[in-house]
This record gives C-alpha cells, structure tokens and sequence, in this order.
C-alpha cells in the first residue's frame, strides 16, 4: 500500500502540462530524462538545443511526444505543446537508455558528500527502489568513481599536486618530513613518506620505545598500501609516529620504509632508543628490522597471531588460551598453558609451536613490551578506513586532520590532570597499592625484601627495580609486592615508576602543535617560486585497479590432473560450445 502511494505520487511529480516552465534548458532536460527513467518509456529526441527541444516516445506506435521553446530575453524554458498519452508497454526489469553514468553521478553525489564508502551494490539497490530499473554494476562502480573525482578531484590530480602538497607540508610544519619518490623518466609514482615534526618530538620526548608496523590496502583507483609506524603514549594512547604509501607492499618496500624510519630518527636525536618493534612477523618486516635495526628487538602482535589461530581452527577456548600463554610471567606457567591448547587441539598446538615463543610470549621474550603485546595499527587504520577510496591527496588529509584533532585534544585534556602519573597508569598504581595492604614485608638489607602473602613469598630488590613475579621488570611501573616493599621503607612509590607514564612526559609529547595547511589556492606561489621542474609534476603508477571485485581463481591438486569436459551444443550437434552460444546457421525443415 505504502509502495503504490509512492509510486503514485512519483508519477504525480513527473506529470507534464502545457505551459509549464522550468529555470534554464539544463533543469528541463534533467526532469524530462528523470520522468522517462522513472516511468519507464525511452526518449527518441529529434531536436534538442539551447533554444528548443522535441522528443517523443521511442516505443513504435507510441502516441507521445513533447516540445519545449526557451522564451524571449530570459533563461526560461517552457512546454509548448504535449501530444497522446503512452499507450507503450513498461517493463520495470530492463535498464534505460537514459540512465547513463552522468545520470548515476546527479543521482549519488549528495549521498556520496556523505557516505564517500557508498557501494556500487546500494547504488543499484537505491535506483531500483526509487525508479524501478536495473543498472549493470560496472555502470554503477563507474559513475561512483566519477562522482568521487568530481567532489574531492581525479587520483590523477592527486598525484600530481603530491610534490606541491610535500612542500607545503613542511612549509606549514618545520623539521617535518614529506618526500616524494617516482621512478622512470616520467615520474612515475613509487612512494611517499611522511612524518610531521610534533609526531617526531613527541615519539623522542615522550612516548614507549615501541613501534607497531603494519600495512593496509588503498582502495583508490590506482590502489597502493599505506605503510605506518606507531607508538604508545604515557596512557597507553595510539600515538602515530610516520606513514608512507606505496605502489605495491613487498620486501622491497619495507626495507625502504624502515630505512626512512631509520633517518628520521637518527637526524633528530644523537642517541637512537633501544626499541622494539611488534609487526605480522611477514620476511619483508623480520628482515628490514635486522638491517635497519639491529639492536632493537622485534616480535608478533598477538592480535595478529590470535586472530591467524582462530581463522585456522574457528575455536575462541584457543584462543583465550594462547592470550593466557602469551601473558604468562614464568617458563612453567607457559608450558601449563601450552599443555591446555594440546588437549584441546593437537593440530593448533603443533601449528603454535612452528613459532618460536620467543617472538610472542612473555617469559622467553628479551625486550621491553611495557605490558603491550600487540601493536595499535588497527586504531591507526580506522583513521582512513572512509577514505581508502579517494585519491593519496585525500588519505594524507584525512590523516593530518585526525592528528590535529588528537594533538589539541589530548593537550587541552591532560591540562586538568592532577596526578603524577597517566590516568591508566594511575589506575594500576592505586590497584597495587590497594593490594600491598595484605602484605607482610621482611627487609633482608638496603634494597633487598621479602614480601610473603597468604600462600608463597616474593623477592623484591628496589636497586635493580625487580621483583620475582616479574610483573615490575615487564611492566615499567612497581607491583603490589615493590609497592608493599617500598611503602615498609618510607619510600615514594611513584619515584620508583618509568617515566614513560609521567603526566610531565605526556605532557612533552603532545607539546608541539601540528599547523593546518594552506588552501589549495595559495599553493602556485609555492609551487612556481621553490619546486624544479623535475619535481613539479608526479604521474600516477601504470597499475590501476579493474572495475568490481578482484576475481577469485581456486584450483585444486586434484583438479590439475582431471579429464577435461568436452561441451555439446544441442543445437548443432557440434562440440566447443552451448546452444547459447551458437552462430551456426541451421536450417528448418518444413513438414508437407
């Protein structure tokens, strides 16, 4: 009832009359093509230009016609005469001829303005719910894509303006870093890498010596992967450090990226920190951080690792498991946890084994994870997950506009913290010295304690900042044992914490401000006065992504060694092909 009042009122609005006027020629064309669309008769125009129009239904035998003027010394058109009604047949399943991609693009733009991830799919589903015709896909993904390039500009022009848009980022923000690289004498794009100042700073100043790496896939017409390096703030906040696009993610392409990585912190500081870098354990990565990195340590995110667990053998009891293995503080409990993932799936437990334990878990682990056992890249991800569409110009945007935003927030919020320590941190102090209270401490001499609770007895040595749970040497900040120990000796418990969890340190982090770039209009004194005319312009790389989703191809073993079928037309008795695809010409038979 509801759809026919609908359609009704649908028709209501593309009902036509003699003398009726529309604004200029553009708005006429626009409803006269929108009335035949919605129902469903094909325009055949005789005449059409700025000054007349005459067109009639294409349906032979079809009474219709129309004919509109424009009138004298004004930009009105209005109908001068409206022949017949239809009496052609209407078919709500076919397309239109006059559905065509600019068509598409006038339907979509506004949903486009806001849903830039708007889908080919809900493209054909909106058309054939408000006007009843059917589109081919292809038709669809193309008029997304065009309508795209008409509000935020062609990929094309993306890369071209990227050496401008570089230039203008260091302009904007000093000791940043913004490089574009291309390839062959016509410049093809081959990769960027970005940095800004405040990023570097803070990283330096302020943040975890942990780095996430990973990698997402670019959706544009060109496609290419953004790279990205990540860190942990004092609250245990994504803190992004550097990000780089590539033509094509491979070893190569990580080698490069880490070494840029490796520039950028070497040129601004005399000491590069002891780091730790948490990835998808891909060769590219394992082997870039050797060379690029030597000292640092580098091991899986147990996001990644839990998540290839769970893919592989659909059972969520395993993977809480492997999370209880990982978090484990000592060698024993490890192997408990271990033994439970073999009960509950041999096959899972042998496939875990394949990955040394000291790439992922707690106790064989050398380096510092300060309680983080998976890198935030995810988080960092979301910030372009709308924007994986548009062109390079748009992702590095929408990157820099999430960092200005986070920058002046985290800032302006940390100003009302009074504590010494981050919130989260914070948080974990209070729980330990809440816990501390059931203690009793033994002091064997200076530094060293005995703290023993209902059912065993821990070691804590406040020189060397460790305690025999582990939980302090692992974590940065002293447990409830150390918190037991050093309250017994009139000591500040706070003093005792890294100070990567510092409210002042979280402070220095976000100290520096990243500035907004100038509009788009104020780069051609830039561009004219300090690029060379090498650099002035980038080409897309040659690679472009089809229409549609990839075609997925799977064979099997057995497949390759199978017979092949043989296809018969039932039509002309011959094989190599359907009866639908048949060209031969077959005679008929006439029966006397």
């Amino acid at each position: 009832m509801d759809m026919l009042a609908l359609e009704n009122s649908d028709m209501e609005d593309y009902n036509f009359f003699v003398g009726q006027e529309f604004s200029d020629v553009k708005t006429f064309r626009k409803k006269i093509k929108e009335a035949a669309i919605a129902q469903h008769f094909e325009l055949r125009i005789i005449k059409s230009d700025l000054i007349r129009y005459f067109a009639k239904c294409a349906t032979e035998g079809c009474p219709w016609k129309i004919r509109a003027v424009k009138l004298p010394n004004v930009s009105t058109f209005a109908i001068r005469s409206l022949e017949g009604t239809h009496s052609c047949g209407k078919n709500a399943q076919n397309g239109h001829h006059q559905a065509s991609v600019d068509w598409i693009v006038n339907f979509i733009e506004e949903r486009l303005r806001d849903n830039m991830n708007y889908k080919p799919k809900d493209i054909l589903q909106d058309i054939q719910r408000q006007y009843g015709i059917t589109i081919p896909y292809k038709q669809a993904w193309r008029a997304k894509e065009r309508g795209l390039a008409a509000i935020y500009g062609s990929s094309e022009e993306g890369y071209c303006l990227l050496p401008a848009y570089c230039e203008q980022i260091r302009k904007a923000n000093p000791g940043s870093i913004a490089q574009v690289f291309t390839t062959g004498s016509d410049n093809r794009f081959h990769s960027l890498f970005v940095a800004f100042h405040a990023s570097i700073y803070g990283f330096l100043k302020g943040c975890l010596p942990l780095v996430g790496l990973g990698g997402i896939q670019l959706k544009s017409k060109y496609l290419g992967t953004l790279l990205s390096a990540t860190c942990f703030d004092a609250d245990g906040g994504l803190f992004p450090l550097a990000f780089g696009v590539v033509d094509a993610e491979n070893d190569d392409s990580w080698m490069w990226f880490l070494s840029e990585l490796y520039k950028l912190i070497e040129l601004n500081t005399e000491n590069i920190p002891q780091l730790t870098f948490l990835s998808d354990g891909q060769k590219g990565i394992t082997d870039a951080i050797k060379r690029k990195f030597p000292t640092a340590f580098h091991c899986f995110c147990m996001r990644y690792l839990t998540e290839s667990v769970n893919k592989e053998f659909k059972n969520s009891r395993l993977v809480h498991l492997l999370w209880k293995a990982a978090y484990s503080v000592t060698v024993g409990g490890f192997k408990e946890r271990m033994a439970e993932i073999e009960e509950v799936s041999p096959e899972a437990a042998k496939w875990i084994q394949q990955i040394p334990p000291c790439q992922w878990a707690v106790p064989f682990f050398e380096g510092s994870r300060f309680g983080h056992l998976s890198s935030n890249i995810e988080e960092f991800h979301k910030w372009i997950l709308e924007a994986r569409e548009l062109p390079i110009i748009q992702v590095i945007e929408r990157i820099h506009s999430k960092l200005m935003f986070e920058f002046d927030e985290r800032r302006a919020r940390s100003l009302g913290w009074m504590s010494r320590l981050a919130p989260s941190a914070e948080k974990r102090m209070s729980d330990a010295l809440a816990r501390a209270s059931a203690f009793q401490v033994l002091r064997s001499d200076e530094v060293e304690f005995e703290v023993l609770s209902a059912d065993r007895s821990y070691i804590v040595n406040i020189r060397t900042r460790c305690c025999s749970c582990r939980d302090w040497q692992l974590n940065g900040l002293p447990c409830c044992h150390a918190v037991a120990a050093l309250i017994s000796c009139r000591k500040d418990f706070y003093a005792f914490s890294a100070s990567f969890f510092t409210v002042a340190n979280y402070h220095e982090t976000y100290s520096r401000v990243i500035h907004p770039i100038p509009d788009r209009s104020e780069w051609s004194k830039t561009i004219e006065g300090s690029m060379d005319e090498d650099n002035r312009s980038v080409r897309p790389p040659k690679f472009r992504r089809p229409p549609g989703r990839p075609e997925k191809k799977r064979l099997c073993v057995e497949d390759l060694n199978r017979e092949k079928h043989t296809v018969h037309c039932s039509r002309c008795n011959q094989t190599g092909h359907y009866k639908t695809t048949c060209k031969a010409i077959v005679k008929s038979i006439e029966y006397f």
